[in-house]
């Protein structure tokens, strides 16, 4: 069968693209080796955050924040998005320095979304804050979403603009022959014009049949859930020095992150919990929020995520071959670009150019430079 693109992964990226790209008259075939949203794409926290973002994502971030806030009616689904903002606290004089310090830099590039807030104002946003807790940071667009409902109405909507998704699908080769690659997995084979990589935690072994190396990691970020409790944090809440990451969601559960890391076999796709560190990251949540002392956790799991060294994402096309582009790397905090990334692909592949300045995000950013 013939398409004018392939996407491999069906994650939030891989879906995004497919949207993009149907909208655009491409004919698109997406092959996902699991189902949709079965590895970060639908385990995350779902963060959508623009705080706190390298300073080379700001541009890509800032435009996907300002589609979140209406990418509902966009898809015409739920996405489980919710504007609460995000904080980020601060512990102590050397926090609140740091980011006086951020602010000051993004105001030199022309950014004014971060706002520094004192001990007063952080205590009235969140009342059950411990108290030796000086005060923070916040930016008011951010919030959340449910990451599978979000990566399913991407699925959903790319599939009425014509795109097809081929779920249990696993890629076993590429071969450009041409202007033409042929695609075989392990059911049948495809060819395409345009190849694009969203493999997540595989990404690395679609790369090299791509003709590209990369230097990518992947490991399981670990999450917990509590029962219902009574509501006392509207925003999401992070931390400036320590790793707290956690959101009240409406029918009063609390779902911590904070970054701790499990053990995670991507040849299996299984993941272990660690609970030390589980237990380390319930810790440093009670000792920001001592109303977590009667907390009862629910459920606790761990995703496949996909690392680069520099904790920025590969976005782009590839280097090595002709029609070949990448999304994936996004090292836990890929989620809320989705929208973007999807946008950006579609306009690299029908127009050869974007406004986004992609330089910081090569694949072949690592490699040693021949003088």
């Amino acid at each position: 069968m013939n398409f004018d693109a392939i996407i491999i992964g069906g994650g939030i990226h891989g879906s995004a693209t497919a949207y993009y790209l149907a909208k655009a008259g491409l004919k698109t075939l997406v092959l996902e080796k699991d189902y949709v949203g079965r590895h970060a794409s639908g385990v995350n926290a779902g963060g959508v955050r623009l705080l706190g973002r390298d300073f080379a994502e700001v541009p890509l971030s800032k435009e996907a924040m300002s589609r979140w806030q209406t990418l509902d009616d966009e898809l015409d689904g739920d996405t489980g998005f919710r504007r609460r903002s995000l904080i980020n606290i601060a512990i102590d004089d050397a926090d609140m320095s740091k980011i006086q310090t951020r602010i000051n830099s993004l105001a030199g590039l022309g950014y004014n979304h971060e706002v520094q807030i004192d001990q007063q104002e952080l205590r009235e946003r969140l009342p059950h804050v411990a108290h030796n807790c000086v005060g923070g940071v916040v930016s008011e667009q951010d919030g959340y979403a449910i990451p599978y409902k979000a990566t399913t109405a991407f699925r959903r909507a790319a599939e009425r603009l014509g795109a097809t998704f081929h779920e249990g699908e696993t890629l076993a080769n590429l071969r450009q022959i041409g202007d033409t690659w042929q695609v075989r997995t392990d059911k049948a084979t495809y060819d395409a014009g345009t190849v694009i990589n969203c493999s997540g935690a595989w990404a690395d072994k679609t790369a090299m049949m791509m003709g590209d190396n990369t230097p990518l990691s992947h490991s399981a970020p670990m999450l917990m859930i509590t029962a219902r409790m009574p509501h006392f944090a509207g925003p999401v809440v992070g931390a400036i020095s320590r790793q707290l990451s956690f959101k009240q969601f409406e029918n009063g559960t609390v779902l911590i992150g904070g970054g701790a890391k499990g053990f995670a076999d991507r040849d299996s796709n299984h993941t272990t919990l660690d609970y030390k560190k589980l237990a380390l990251a319930a810790e440093t949540t009670k000792t920001f929020f001592p109303i977590m002392k009667t907390a009862v956790i629910n459920r606790m799991w761990a995703g496949l995520e996909a690392y680069m060294p520099d904790n920025l994402p590969v976005i782009g096309a590839g280097v090595n071959a002709r029609n070949a582009y990448h999304a994936f790397g996004f090292s836990a905090h890929g989620f809320q670009l989705g929208p973007v990334v999807g946008d950006v692909l579609t306009q690299l592949i029908t127009t050869g150019k974007t406004n986004f300045d992609l330089n910081p995000f090569r694949i072949d950013r690592f490699e040693r430079k021949v003088l």
